[in-house]
């Protein structure tokens, strides 16, 4: 077997990644023909020196992307590639074109090479100006028709009913046998959850780790911003949030998570008087957005009166007028995921449901910077890292500026 493949991945990464890669590169420089056996999995085992699971998860990889095949007491076989269907796939998106994330998830899907060719369906668009419901639920008819091979959907939200919308067309593609591959979010509310696959970020978590950093850079008052109507993500962000306030302030510590249209200004400006927060975490960098704009009109200066941060890390992120601290979504790794995920509901379309988390970053810039100077790093985000800057220059914030901000009695609350 063939060791000389990819040399710069084989030293870095998971072991089974490893693995996957000098097995792949032993079927192309033919060691392996097509219709061999592959070693079973304890040779595999002792050659490599790792465990069972991980060798399964190697081959499982390469079952996704077309390499074996993979049969019931009879171990793992190499496919004929040749022989492999082409599959059509289905975008059912209603956001697209509107929420910033979508297009690289879309990118991730198209540019993900796993194995047989696939094509992706965007959809034509029917009725011009019609309503999003309606045009998703026209999409749907029309994936139907075409008899695609699976559908990649991203639940409708912002929008009253759209949760049932959302259960109808998942209910459709069910009674056509079309397997979904959900983007982002579940179409059920926690603690339940769908029967689908579902790749995205660890949403709790990411509200978490933002919550952690404000209180980290120096806030006592942190609140949490969500439109309402918001999609089922934005409770486990809202969740994670709150579990951050209990650990690092306590079970007593008030809860200021609001459901606001962040272009409110009446509301904004009461929340504010009432509630006092020194920091805010929106629910995504869109809330985040419409919020400094509102709080520029009020003159409450960001970031030495409130610290405000976003999730999602679009492009105008940085190019706000206190550019935002967020999470960075890494959406084309989250759509070259869904695509393995809907092969492999493909091959198995019997399988338990799961969940396909990919990692994300904490991106910090000026809109969360603590009073005093904030020096750039220009650097490419890395993992989570509590001081990790990444801005375009020095941030000076005035010390004494006075804030209209200051901490309510508990009594108020």
């Amino acid at each position: 077997m063939s060791r000389k493949v990819n040399a710069e991945a084989a030293l870095e990464g998971p072991k089974y990644q490893r693995i996957y890669l000098e097995l792949r590169e032993a079927l192309a420089v033919g060691t392996y023909s097509p219709g061999d056996k592959l070693p079973g999995e304890n040779d595999l085992a002792d050659r490599f020196g790792a465990s069972r699971p991980t060798i399964r998860r190697a081959l499982a990889q390469l079952e996704s992307e077309g390499f074996v095949d993979r049969r019931m007491g009879s171990g793992t076989v190499v496919a004929n590639r040749q022989d492999r269907k082409a599959f059509v796939f289905g975008l059912l998106i209603p956001e697209l074109g509107m929420t910033e994330i979508f297009e690289p998830i879309c990118q991730g899907i198209s540019q993900a090479h796993l194995g047989g060719q696939h094509d992706l369906l965007w959809g034509p668009t029917f009725s011009q100006g019609g309503s999003r419901e309606a045009q998703a639920e026209q999409l749907c008819r029309y994936y139907i028709e075409r008899k695609v091979s699976g559908v990649f959907f991203a639940p409708i939200e912002l929008l009253a009913g759209g949760d049932a919308i959302n259960l109808s067309i998942a209910r459709a593609f069910d009674e056509a046998r079309i397997p979904i591959v959900l983007l982002d979010r579940d179409i059920c509310l926690y603690p339940e959850r769908s029967k689908y696959d579902l790749v995205g970020i660890d949403n709790r978590r990411a509200g978490y780790v933002l919550t952690e950093h404000l209180l980290l850079s120096g806030s006592h008052r942190v609140a949490f911003f969500a439109q309402p109507f918001s999609a089922h993500t934005v409770d486990a962000r809202m969740a994670g949030y709150r579990e951050a306030i209990h650990t690092h302030l306590g079970s007593t510590a008030p809860d200021l998570a609001h459901w606001v249209q962040p272009a409110d200004i009446e509301d904004v400006r009461e929340f504010l008087h009432r509630f006092q927060p020194d920091a805010i975490a929106c629910a995504n960098d869109y809330t985040a957005a419409q919020l400094l704009t509102t709080l520029n009109t009020l003159g409450v200066q960001v970031p030495s009166q409130v610290r405000v941060a976003g999730i999602d890390d679009v492009k105008y992120a940085r190019l706000l007028q206190s550019p935002l601290t967020t999470i960075h979504q890494p959406c084309v790794e989250i759509g070259s995921t869904a695509l393995l995920a809907m092969m492999d509901r493909i091959a198995h379309p019997d399988s338990p449901s799961r969940e396909f988390l990919v990692d994300f970053q904490l991106v910090i810039r000026e809109s969360t910077a603590p009073n005093g100077h904030l020096r750039a790093k220009s650097r490419n985000p890395r993992p989570v890292r509590r001081m990790d800057v990444v801005s375009s220059g020095n941030v000076d914030i005035d010390h004494d500026s006075p804030s209209p901000l200051k901490a309510a009695r508990a009594d108020e609350i």
